[in-house]
């Protein structure tokens, strides 16, 4: 489900919205500034597009040309809230994460605004609820109320270990959110990280802007590839943890979003457009893509079936789904990067059906949507419009199609599709040649900005 080009940050997880949109949500209105958006040049668009969804106006979206781990985005952030606002305090969130109860994490934030103005680095911690052996233990002293101070970190204990903690009482589940004045994250990275803050700081100075975002310079790919709590929070003196009084995952496995989701009387959960049956089946999750999915006489299993791609595992070992991607990953198959349906900052394509020599695709251009004018070397297509209104330019010719009308692109002849409608429109595109992949694309003209491969 969570690929390269489309990672499980923007899928709908046991929500209606995405993982990413119902973080901006929770950080909406008083006490809280315009969020700052840190991301992947890659998925920039994708970032827009959801942020626009839900009516969310970002005071920045940060653009790394390549990942670099939660260390060196943290100081960025620090560095351009310095910048910002420096009188306002940082709260570092994940994408990615589950947070049953909204309003316990703002009243367990505000809660932790003393302690971070006083210069403590903030920690929130969930009451563990079983002896979880693949997250991060927060390890505490005495508390002060809902504060506690923090002796220490292991991450990914043993089960006996575990277990040992979940008894104790005095460890928690690492949420990893942050709250921090930005001077105080700086001065940590300035003492405990150096190399890492030298490279964001002439990363920002080198930075561009490109449309709406913020692209940061090369220099950001000289910082280690390291996460904040190994880099700054593990070696740090100065730390509170804040209980965080509500349901919490990372979402990092099936069995975690198995347990995010409802349950029917034998254990079975079920999520996705397509229909799926369970008969005489206990303790499995189902998630379908528009495919008719049945589970009959089995027990403890995950069964993904989306369009591309199907899998079926044990839950006691549905975390070596990662080794199944990583060979994916090592056979160069695409599967490991994107979706059939691939977004693109016009809409999305989507291939239906291919075979030697000729390739099928559903195409959406969204209102006001526009993709490059290009040609190609080794292909012609064919067009049918099948809902809406499209602009369609080939050469110096420029006509407007209507539902059920139809076009032909010759080889090697420039062309352009647009959408100069207010709803989206949808087009069938017949692809034939003796060469049919996405970069036989010249581009001779882009409105956002793109590179050759994008």
């Amino acid at each position: 489900m969570s690929r390269e080009a489309f990672p499980k940050q923007f899928h709908s997880i046991a929500t209606t919205k995405t993982l990413f949109q119902e973080t901006c949500l929770r950080f909406v209105g008083a006490p809280f500034l315009k969020p700052t958006i840190l991301a992947n040049r890659k998925h920039r668009f994708l970032i827009a597009d959801q942020l626009d969804a839900i009516g969310i106006e970002a005071a920045a979206i940060a653009l790394e040309r390549e990942a670099r781990n939660t260390a060196p985005s943290a100081c960025i952030a620090a560095l351009m809230a310095m910048r910002q606002d420096p009188d306002a305090l940082l709260l570092v969130a994940p994408s990615d994460h589950l947070i049953g109860d909204s309003e316990a994490l703002r009243t367990a934030i505000v809660s932790a605004a003393d302690a971070a103005e006083s210069g403590a680095l903030v920690l929130f911690g969930v009451k563990p609820n079983h002896a979880h052996v693949g997250y991060g233990y927060i390890l505490t002293a005495e508390a002060d109320g809902a504060r506690s101070r923090v002796t220490g970190f292991v991450e990914k204990p043993s089960r006996e270990l575990a277990q040992n903690y979940l008894d104790d009482g005095n460890a928690y589940w690492n949420a990893g959110l942050f709250l921090a004045r930005p001077k105080t994250l700086v001065e940590l990275f300035e003492t405990h990280a150096p190399t890492i803050l030298d490279a964001c700081r002439r990363a920002l100075d080198e930075a561009i802007e490109d449309l709406d975002f913020i692209v940061l310079g090369k220099s950001y790919g000289a910082a280690p590839s390291i996460s904040l709590d190994s880099a700054i929070v593990e070696k740090a003196d100065h730390l509170a943890c804040v209980k965080l009084d509500t349901a919490w995952s990372d979402v990092g496995s099936w069995q975690a979003i198995a347990d995010a989701l409802p349950k029917d009387k034998s254990g079975n959960s079920a999520q996705g457009d397509g229909e799926v049956l369970f008969e005489g089946t206990e303790n499995s999750l189902a998630l379908s893509d528009r495919s008719h999915l049945a589970l009959v006489g089995v027990e403890n299993l995950v069964v993904v079936a989306s369009e591309d791609a199907v899998l079926v595992a044990s839950k006691d070992h549905a975390e070596d789904v990662k080794t199944i991607v990583e060979r994916l990953k090592a056979n160069g198959s695409a599967a490991a990067l994107a979706h059939a349906r691939v977004y693109r900052p016009w809409g999305w394509y989507q291939s239906l059906a291919s075979g030697p020599g000729y390739q099928v695709k559903c195409i959406m251009v969204k209102p006001g949507g526009a993709l490059s004018l290009q040609s190609h070397e080794h292909r012609a297509e064919h067009w049918v419009v099948v809902k809406g209104a499209l602009e369609v330019t080939k050469d110096d010719e420029v006509e407007v199609l209507g539902e059920n009308q139809s076009t032909y692109i010759a080889i090697g002849k420039r062309h352009r599709l647009a959408n100069p409608g207010a709803e989206p429109a949808f087009l069938i595109e017949v692809q034939s040649g003796d060469y049919l992949g996405e970069d036989d694309i010249v581009r001779f003209e882009d409105a956002y900005g793109r590179q050759a491969d994008e």
